[in-house]
């Protein structure tokens, strides 16, 4: 049977389609535009989003790979369009994200002659990628996709950067499809040793006061129902990082919260008393750990990983566990003896009782004064049913948005971790609305972070796509603000902001909107946020100077943790 003969540019769409896309992201420019025209026929098989700034192109695909497990697509031109993606492609390096970015590159002919939007977008993203390739033929294109999707996918996802020459693109192949599922020189899945699975059960089960540290790994290798089964097995408490809060239901029982610098009192005391310190799926960053000399060294330590570059890097660990924890976690359990633990799990509720007296209540039931973040974060959480998907921009808006949402459903929360975007949020929610279009989207962000993608208005305009944006604004970039108020003396240097009419800019693009500035309105302006269809804006004035707390300062021990600022 012959071949049949297409361009390099309808190759892209064929292998696209051949890898089960149906939504792309991107923006188009002079040496993506074969590309565009192929796109041009495929509209009933790729839906693509048509952003308005290219860095919004890779955080809707960051949100909407997050949510649905899928690759997310992102779709540019060369020069400036593909530098504008080089921000969200670092992000999903450090925080996991399954991402392929497709750039238009000149033609090879052109090549380092310094061309009109030339860029060595190889060289500039290699450091920051899974692999990074640029297709020179149109022969190529089939081969270097699949191999781009399973790269992206397998093992400890990532993002991969295609830099696709124009020549390639208008040239001629004779095509078929085709599938890259091995890889001679990469080994997605580490093996897994029968001596570290034993090893692993007898610290636990000789253990006496366990912890268990979940990440977002647990969610990557959708292993939450086996998480659970682990934990409840041998009755072991378990803290969540930021980006592995969804993989255990916030009211389980044995779910002490959030670690961290921002996280919770008793998770973070804990850490320091235990004897036995699981780790699954997460990289002891410096957020989690605070200094790292002090931190846990009284404890055996386990880590369930599947990318070795992890296992030791910043903390040394007893019994490394390789391999995928979907498969790792119940091979350990299988071992575990079924355990108590009553004095250990009830000595967390001293610490969690001062936090809660201290912080947590004044902050999502205050009654009188300036409305407070936690507050309108527990009243949404509450009002969805503890059932929506949470996208935070960065900054306070995220910390508070992490400790006072609650979640049921996995892969809910969708926040950039590593990076620290700002920026992130607006396009990361549209994207996840796309990934997820069954559930409630819920965008929490700050004046700050609003501005720095505020044309992604447009795509929310244009898409009808139904984000419900919490703008929480304190007039300050207030993450910031907080740490020159605890660290440089109260000198706010250029962190107040200056801010537009929010609501008469959502109003322009067409977005319903409300503003509210006192508390006895908030309840009712929620409602009607999650009543009304498609987008809305509900723009909460609150507390100027407010702080998240408990915080464990930089260089403090973990368990060192400030409950209050005196003014």
């Amino acid at each position: 049977m012959a071949k049949e003969r297409i361009t390099g540019a309808e190759a892209l769409m064929r292998a696209l389609v051949n890898e089960n896309v149906s939504t792309l992201f991107g923006y188009p420019g002079g040496s993506i535009m074969p590309v565009y025209d192929a796109l041009y026929d495929y509209k009933e098989q790729l839906n693509h989003v048509l952003v308005r700034h290219e860095q919004g192109a890779t955080h809707a695909a960051q949100g909407y790979a997050r949510v649905s497990g899928k690759v997310g697509v992102a779709l540019v031109t060369s020069g400036p369009g593909a530098t504008n993606t080089i921000t969200g492609i670092a992000d999903a390096m450090l925080d996991s994200t399954p991402l392929v970015v497709i750039c238009g590159q000149v033609s090879t002919a052109l090549l380092g002659s310094d061309a009109f939007q030339e860029c060595d977008l190889v060289g500039v993203t290699q450091p920051i990628s899974k692999w990074s390739y640029q297709i020179r033929r149109p022969e190529d294109v089939a081969w270097a996709v699949s191999r781009a999707f399973y790269i992206a996918r397998s093992g400890r996802p990532g993002p991969v950067v295609l830099d696709f020459a124009k020549n390639a693109q208008v040239g001629y192949v004779d095509y078929e499809n085709e599938k890259v599922d091995f890889i001679r020189s990469y080994v997605p899945i580490p093996k897994t040793t029968p001596e570290s699975i034993q090893q692993a059960a007898d610290l636990i089960n000789n253990a006496k006061r366990p912890l268990v540290l979940v990440g977002q790994g647990v969610e990557l290798g959708e292993a939450q129902q086996e998480l659970k089964a682990f934990i409840e097995k041998a009755n072991l408490p378990a803290g969540c990082t930021l980006l592995g809060l969804s993989a255990l239901a916030s009211d389980h029982p044995l779910n002490v919260g959030m670690l961290g610098m921002h996280g919770s009192l008793a998770a973070n005391v804990k850490t320091q008393e235990c004897d036995v310190l699981i780790a699954i799926g997460m990289r002891f960053d410096d957020r989690i750990t605070g200094k790292l000399s002090t931190y846990a060294t009284q404890a055996k330590k386990i880590h369930f990983e599947i990318d070795p570059g992890e296992v030791g890097k910043n903390v040394s660990v007893d019994v490394a566990v390789m391999g995928d924890c979907k498969t790792t976690l119940p091979a350990v359990a299988a071992l575990l003896k079924e355990s108590n633990h009553k004095e250990w799990i009830d000595s967390f509720s001293i610490p969690a009782e001062r936090e809660n007296n201290m912080v947590i209540q004044p902050e999502i039931n205050p009654t009188t004064g300036p409305i407070k973040m936690g507050e309108v974060v527990r009243r949404v959480s509450e009002m969805t049913q503890n059932k929506a998907v949470l996208v935070t921009d960065v900054g306070q808006n995220q910390m508070m948005a992490a400790r006072y949402f609650k979640f049921t459903e996995k892969r809910s929360i969708i926040t950039s971790g590593g990076m620290g975007t700002m920026g992130f949020g607006i396009p990361a929610a549209i994207g996840a609305t796309f990934g997820a279009p069954d559930r409630t989207v819920c965008l929490f962000l700050g004046d700050g972070g609003m501005q720095m993608t505020i044309q992604e208005l447009g795509t929310i305009m244009e898409q009808k796509s139904p984000v419900k944006i919490i703008l929480m604004n304190n007039e300050y970039l207030g993450n910031v603000r907080q740490w020159q108020e605890m660290f440089f003396q109260h000198r706010y240097s250029f962190t107040p902001m200056m801010n537009p009419d929010y609501n008469m800019i959502a109003s322009a693009y067409g977005i319903p909107n409300a503003l509210v500035t006192e508390r006895e309105d908030l309840q009712g302006a929620i409602a009607k946020m999650l009543e009304t269809d498609g987008p809305y804006l509900l723009h909460v004035a609150v507390i100027n100077e407010g702080d998240v707390l408990p915080m464990c300062c930089p260089g403090n021990d973990v368990d060192d943790m400030v409950l209050e600022i005196k003014r």
